[in-house]
């Protein structure tokens, strides 16, 4: 496993692209509401991107078709938008995008809730992002990989919910996906060691049941086998010796 260091000026280049994913996040935020589809989501995302001359990260990615995954309820990751996907009150969808600009990958998701949700949806929505903070919190310069994972276990498995094993985040960098994989499970001291330079999507993927999940028929959505929500938070953290810095927030 070779994982990469980025140069302070490198980080900075990052830092340029996760400000404009961010810009792009919030031009498609007001079109959650219920009444909207899922490809009025994506068309704003797409016109953003154009407009700030960021390239989009997923659309033409081992033949995905569109610039945002849009997965709603039990959708865990890579849902399709659609004309046809209406969202209604009460439904919770992942919101997730990625953008290339000077040369450098960014990635954030965020889950939210459409009008009214049940109490339900949530304490996961609460839970999932509250995790990913703890998890960010544990990417400091000497500590362990398996700490970040451990962080998102721990606290959303006492919650009761599951944490998807399958799908996990990722080094990132000139490339969409390097070195390493970032587990949202395992032990806390374990797996390499945390160094200043190194740039990390850290994306916890929960379930309000089973963390079982399977894809469906189109390849790409990946749902919960039992049919319980999903949600979703991911930023792109780089790490410093002042701490972790949030290049997408």
């Amino acid at each position: 496993m070779a994982i990469l260091i980025k140069t302070t000026a490198e980080i900075d280049k990052m830092r340029r692209s996760g400000e404009a994913l961010r810009q792009v996040h919030e031009a498609v935020r007001p079109f959650v509401v219920p009444g909207a589809s899922t490809m009025d989501l994506e068309n704003a995302a797409a016109a953003k991107m154009g407009e700030l001359h960021a390239v989009s990260a997923f659309k033409g990615y081992h033949g995905y078709p569109t610039v945002l995954c849009t997965s709603v309820n039990n959708e865990v990751v890579h849902g399709i938008p659609s004309p046809r996907r209406i969202l209604v009150d009460g439904d919770i969808i992942s919101i997730d995008c990625g953008v290339v600009v000077g040369g450098f990958y960014s990635d954030r998701a965020v889950t939210y809730a459409v009008g009214q949700p049940s109490e339900a949806a949530r304490k996961l929505l609460d839970v999932t992002e509250a995790s990913l903070e703890m998890a960010i919190q544990q990417a400091q310069v000497g500590g362990r990989l398996g700490d970040i994972s451990f962080a998102v276990q721990e606290m959303c498995e006492a919650e009761g919910f599951g944490v998807v094993k399958e799908f996990v985040g990722h080094g990132i960098g000139k490339s969409m996906h390097e070195d390493p994989q970032v587990p949202n499970f395992g032990p806390r001291g374990k797996g390499p060691r945390l160094k200043a330079g190194m740039v990390l999507a850290i994306e916890p993927m929960i379930n309000a049941g089973s963390a079982e999940v399977k894809v469906l028929p189109d390849g790409w959505t990946t749902v919960t086998v039992d049919g319980s929500l999903s949600a979703h938070f991911e930023h792109t953290v780089a790490i410093t010796r002042e701490g972790p810095l949030v290049l997408t927030r």
